[in-house]
């Protein structure tokens, strides 16, 4: 399956942190459906934000949050590296959750950022299967 932007919302800015946009991510999610099962699941491996059910399939979701658009979209953050942590993290949470390593998966994000004219909105974009 290819990624694919489902979700692209406005909501006015104001002061925003890092865990507020977490909760704001979860919550839009909710609102669409899924089931929260964890958050901040850490591993030395590394982190996922949010562990999802939505359906039958386990969603491993990355939120990235940008005040400004800078330094790149909050979309364009998500790297090789994190993907490769994201990739270790969700292992070892299966190793440790389930019996079977045979359950449908995927990793979304949920991208929050300012556009590039830094307008008086965050936009809220949910992209999911980022690793193919």
């Amino acid at each position: 399956m290819k990624k694919q932007a489902i979700g692209n919302t406005r909501l006015r800015a104001s002061a925003l942190s890092g865990e507020q946009a977490e909760k704001l991510a979860c919550n839009y999610l909710q609102k669409r459906g899924l089931k929260l099962l964890e958050r901040n699941f850490r591993t030395r491996r590394g982190e996922i934000d949010l562990i999802m059910q939505h359906k039958s399939c386990l969603v491993f979701i990355e939120v990235r949050f940008r005040q400004s658009a800078d330094y790149g979209s909050a979309e364009e953050s998500i790297g090789p590296i994190k993907c490769n942590r994201l990739k270790m993290a969700a292992l070892a949470y299966l190793q440790q959750r389930y019996q079977s390593m045979d359950i449908e998966s995927r990793f979304d994000a949920v991208a929050i950022g300012r556009g590039r004219r830094q307008s008086d909105y965050f936009a809220i974009n949910w992209v999911q299967n980022i690793l193919l």
